[in-house]
């Protein structure tokens, strides 16, 4: 009976988290639907203004290039983010030495630092090689990140090191070694990486608003943040908005998911 009641208690509790997790989520969908008055009043059916948001969005702003620049710049980001983070976690890891886990400390060590203070200096340089406006200006900050070459170390400590080493007695180079058998068996912690990163990425703000300074470069989020910057907000066309930027992110981790779960536990295959 105590079993019973507690099972009971864990699907209700998750249940109930479930609802508000996915409730702002919802709301922000039932809002692109309606009305400003609407909104206002809290309704919570779905309109009929689905149409006259869409169009009074495009009206508002060039909604076609802040998608395409924000999917340009996500998409390069994350791909050569994995591709540097992941031969370094591997490096760190199958290279094994006292030296490297100093380097990896210090590495570490760097998260520590907020962003607003090396924001200065990344600006001048960024402005200095020219680089503003440019998707590769704003991709240099975000090309190795501490926290996914710690990902792909602790991964790789699972991996079986004798397979690396038939491959090896097969006449198999390193780059060989990495491209046909690490990354296939690392496949859910590439997931759980490009997860991470393409999300971080699409979402970033302060970045972008610091060095895309023309209209030309503007990403989604500027986009909603300029929608918010009038003296009245239309809050049906800012949530149709909010609404187009999140369903990347929520359709990238819908397919990804069970990978991703996988990847940050570690799992091997």
């Amino acid at each position: 009976m105590k079993v019973k009641f507690s099972r009971v208690f864990m699907y209700v509790f998750l249940s109930v988290a479930s609802v508000l997790s996915l409730f702002p989520l919802v709301w922000t969908v039932i809002s692109a639907t309606n009305t400003n008055a609407d909104i206002l009043r809290g309704t919570l059916v779905p309109g009929t203004h689905l149409v006259q948001n869409f169009i009074r969005l495009t009206e508002l702003t060039d909604l076609g290039r802040a998608f395409w620049n924000s999917a340009r710049n996500a998409v390069l980001a994350t791909f050569v983010s994995i591709v540097i983070c992941s031969l370094a976690g591997y490096g760190f890891e199958i290279y094994h030495s006292k030296a490297k886990d100093r380097l990896m400390g210090v590495l570490l060590l760097s998260m520590m630092i907020p962003f607003a203070a090396v924001m200065v200096p990344l600006f001048q340089l960024i402005a200095n090689l020219s680089l503003l406006n440019t998707t590769l200006g704003f991709m240099l900050p975000t090309l190795s990140t501490a926290f996914l070459i710690m990902l792909f170390r602790q991964n790789t400590r699972a991996f079986p090191l004798e397979m690396i080493e038939a491959a090896r007695i097969d006449g198999l180079n390193e780059l060989s070694i990495f491209i046909r058998i690490y990354i296939p068996t690392m496949k859910s912690t590439y997931a759980a990486a490009v997860t991470i990163t393409f999300m971080a990425t699409w979402n970033v703000f302060l970045w972008p608003r610091i060095i895309m300074i023309s209209p030309d470069s503007v990403t989604m989020p500027l986009l909603i943040s300029n929608l918010m910057a009038g003296y009245v907000a239309d809050f049906g066309v800012i949530m149709l908005a909010v609404t187009i930027a999140t369903l990347p992110t929520v359709l990238l981790f819908f397919f990804l998911q069970r990978y991703f779960a996988e990847g940050m536990t570690g799992t091997i295959k």
